[in-house]
């Protein structure tokens, strides 16, 4: 097959991140179907900073792919898009707020697209929910990027809340044991605690809250808790977060008019998985690939399609001519709650087209 058809993936189908790689996997495979004259090829990233590298390098100096598309990862996708721009590749990807994206980069944006909500987007998601449960947060963010970007105080998360905010501290990454951080919030009397907290983490700062008896009002976070990853834990019940996709969105695809809830019940048919947001903006990233493949005869001209673009998708509308920065769209964000095991919309606010199928309920689980 011409390269000129070809489209490169990285996605983790080994390793920690290996789950967020299943939806664009199952992606790829339908638009294999759909579109049997171009040629998808998939690279596994490893879940590692240097496999996302080899993986980009093969699938552009060995393959001669015209377009990299990937999602997820907070180290792992920048050193995917950094690359592209080494090799002077266009990469669309998607799945880490904008100004984490955009801010953790060595490298300029010539060549590589983004689209994904930002940090504001999710405390302004929040504050709709913190409203209902009391006046002050306390903030649990960790020491790597996510937590200084959320820290930012021009770019971050607090310059969109007027909540009264304490920060616990900063923690590093699966190897806290909370004491801390749960000392200064418990002192604080916080309603609120807001995190951006790995699975894992999560259940270890509760479990510590608990046995304190630090019982706050609501909990919400962002990043790992908008995927299913572990989150039928019992600590986990009741724990709010940010909902980019769900197959009650009344949004259809570019490609084939397929509906957001047709693509959710036929990824639980043919997986025997059900539903999860990332499946939403797999779709979307690989809408936008083809979109751009097709128009493009060239790499210099994929990146300018890739520029100009403005396209109604499964996860809504994608226009990278209007973004808060060059080479970003947004996406806006629903409210979630993690209720027995089921991930359920409980305030569509900011997206009308999502339809709420749940109510926010206070009080953490015991």
């Amino acid at each position: 097959m011409s390269h000129r058809g070809r489209i490169g993936v990285v996605l983790a189908r080994t390793g920690r991140l290996a789950l967020l790689g299943d939806p664009l996997d199952y992606v790829v495979h339908r638009f294999r179907a759909l579109f049997p004259w171009l040629d998808f090829v998939i690279a596994d990233s490893e879940s590692t900073v240097e496999g996302a590298r080899a993986a980009t390098r093969r699938l552009v100096e060995r393959d001669g792919v015209r377009l990299v598309a990937c999602l997820g990862g907070t180290s792992v996708l920048p050193a995917i898009t950094e690359t592209c721009e080494q090799l002077r590749t266009p990469c669309v990807s998607t799945a880490l707020p904008w100004q984490v994206y955009r801010y953790g980069r060595d490298r300029g944006f010539d060549w590589t697209y983004h689209f994904c909500w930002g940090l504001d987007d999710i405390a302004a998601t929040f504050a709709d929910l913190w409203r209902h449960a009391g006046d002050s947060v306390g903030l649990l963010w960790n020491d790597g990027p996510q937590g200084r970007a959320l820290r930012d105080p021009d770019l971050g998360f607090l310059p969109v809340t007027s909540h009264a905010v304490v920060d616990a501290g900063a923690y590093r990454e699966s190897e806290s044991d909370f004491a801390r951080q749960v000392e200064v919030l418990r002192q604080s009397d916080v309603d609120i605690v807001s995190s951006a907290a790995t699975t894992g983490d999560l259940i270890r700062f509760l479990s510590r809250a608990q046995g304190a008896g630090f019982r706050p009002n609501l909990v919400t976070c962002s990043r790992w808790l908008a995927y299913p990853f572990g989150a039928d834990h019992p600590s986990l019940d009741r724990v709010a977060t940010v909902v980019a996709w769900a197959p009650q969105h009344r949004y259809s695809s570019s490609v084939d008019g397929t509906s957001a809830e047709h693509l959710g019940d036929d990824y639980l048919r043919e997986t025997g998985r059900p539903w999860l947001p990332l499946l939403g903006l797999a779709h979307a990233l690989l809408e936008v690939a083809v979109h751009a493949v097709t128009a493009g005869e060239d790499r210099s001209a994929v990146a300018d399609v890739l520029a100009k673009t403005t396209v109604d998708t499964i996860a809504g509308r994608l226009d990278w001519t209007s973004g808060p920065v060059p080479c970003v769209a947004t996406l806006p964000l629903a409210a979630g709650q993690w209720q027995n095991g089921v991930l359920r919309v409980v305030d569509n606010d900011k997206v009308p087209a999502a339809v709420c199928d749940g109510d926010l309920v206070l009080g953490v689980r015991n």
